[in-house]
């Protein structure tokens, strides 16, 4: 069994040290092999904040790493930095690349930057990054579970958050349903959910699973949403092509936690594993 660990809006400037202690407990007893930080991994964007961040990462000892940058990533007290290298502590930490890509046997992972210097908090999606991406869903192995990375949500379930949803998020969502594109994984509103897109969005050419994550260190929690992570886990020796995902939430016992499973779905993807 393949598994994927998604960590998102960790915040750091805000994570919590109990809830870093449960989490790298989580990782070693899970042992994933892949590692999703789908953005806002501080909370403004400070080099300190930034080491912290990566000293972490390298702590959980997850062996592959695939990161972007949030809005809370790019400095904004200082407007001279967030114009001219918005991106400059971001890649020092966590580059060489905005907008990284992995391949493995089971699986191809693609991110996209949905941030702008010009937004404060919205992320948007360009024709390019939309044209780019389904390209390369086109060239995945039919073995492999395609997952697209941003950092704000395609598709949101509540009309207090449409605000906060992706620019451009329906074209978007209809090239990658049609490039073949299995997952689109993202953060931003610390409300996890799962939703498949096909039963949401009219006219969708196959099913396509948006898979939101919550906050999974910072005390900027919602009422509703505590602390959570998600764990997706695949058999590439299955004979159809299917994840499982769980999300796995933090539950405070005294001055100890832990994170618990707390909702599990099944992602199928419509096609077969080929071979």
């Amino acid at each position: 069994m393949k598994k994927l660990l998604q960590i998102s809006d960790p915040h750091f400037g805000t994570a919590q040290p109990p809830v870093m202690e449960a989490l790298v407990a989580l990782v070693r007893q899970q042992r994933p092999d892949v590692l999703v930080l789908s953005g806002d991994i501080t909370q403004r964007a400070t080099s300190a904040q930034f080491d912290a961040a990566r000293a972490f990462c390298e702590r959980l000892q997850i062996p592959q790493l695939l990161a972007l940058p949030g809005n809370h990533d790019i400095p904004l007290f200082n407007p001279w930095q967030r114009l001219v290298t918005p991106y400059a502590r971001y890649l020092q930490a966590f580059g060489p690349e905005l907008e990284p890509v992995l391949d493995t046997a089971w699986l191809q992972l693609t991110a996209v930057n949905t941030t702008r210097r010009w937004r404060h908090k919205n992320g948007e999606v360009s024709d390019r990054q939309i044209k780019r991406v389904a390209a390369r869903l086109r060239q995945a192995g039919p073995g492999q579970l395609r997952v697209v990375v941003v950092h704000q949500p395609v598709y949101v379930l509540r009309a207090a958050d449409e605000h906060d949803r992706l620019r451009g998020w329906e074209p978007a969502v209809r090239a990658w349903a049609a490039a073949g594109a299995d997952i689109v994984m993202g953060g931003h509103i610390h409300l996890p959910y799962v939703c498949e897109l096909s039963s949401c969005v009219d006219g969708l050419p196959r099913r396509l699973w948006c898979v939101q994550a919550g906050t999974a260190l910072s005390s900027r929690i919602r009422r509703e949403a505590p602390n959570s992570v998600n764990l997706l886990s695949c058999d590439p020796a299955a004979p159809a092509l299917q994840g499982r995902l769980e999300r796995w939430d933090y539950r405070s016992s005294g001055g100890a936690g832990s994170f618990e499973v707390a909702h599990t779905s099944e992602l199928l993807p419509d096609r077969p594993v080929s071979g």
